[in-house]
């Protein structure tokens, strides 16, 4: 197998998602799965295409997109036999949605329940209203965001949870799961704050 070039961690520990480009970027399920793929080693479109079962045309034609929105960067080119190779990576480690809207984010949680649909087991999707003081809140959302947190570096740690290093290697990878966090306040019906009204989803 030919060896995976050596590459340095994305240039951003976290990038806060506002522009349209990047909204409409991550709108479709294929993006966001080559996003999964590229969250913690670069990978050229070919290993991206059988890691993804995708056609390499269709994986280069969304990697333009990622990248036009600056969400994926070329990491590295490396000259081969017939062409050059390169090799893509994502921009930031963590992406946040800095001040969401109501249409870029229907587009994402829209390509979120297509990732659902396709699921092989059934997902664990909740939906709850809870009645929190401010400070409770801020707790939740904290802990959440650590759980996630401490899951993905246990998953990075076993090295193969993504199969961004080929992914055919036939070995023991363990398969990708998405987490979709969602902490917020409800607004009350006269469109004052409601204290303790936040909901996780």
């Amino acid at each position: 197998m030919r060896d995976q070039p050596s590459h340095s961690p994305p240039p951003e520990d976290v990038l806060e998602i506002g522009a349209p480009e990047q909204f409409a970027a991550l709108a479709h399920p294929l993006r966001q799965r080559l996003l999964f793929a590229l969250g913690h080693r670069p990978a050229t479109v070919s290993r991206l295409a059988a890691q993804l079962d995708a056609k390499k045309g269709n994986v280069a034609h969304h990697l333009k997109v990622l990248r036009e929105a600056g969400l994926i960067h070329i990491a590295e080119t490396r000259q081969v036999r017939g062409g050059t190779e390169q090799y893509y990576q994502r921009t930031a480690r963590h992406m946040v949605v800095a001040e969401p809207q109501a249409a870029g984010t229907a587009a994402m949680l829209a390509a979120v329940a297509q990732e659902l649909d396709r699921s092989p087991v059934e997902p664990h999707l909740t939906l709850r209203h809870l009645r929190l003081s401010p400070a409770k809140a801020k707790q939740l959302g904290e802990a959440l965001a650590g759980l996630v947190d401490d899951a993905e570096e246990d998953g990075a740690d076993g090295g193969t949870e993504d199969g961004a290093d080929g992914g055919s290697d036939g070995g023991d990878e363990q398969p990708v799961h998405g987490a979709l966090v969602v902490l917020y306040q409800q607004a009350s019906p006269t469109g004052s704050t409601a204290p303790g009204s936040t909901t996780p989803g």
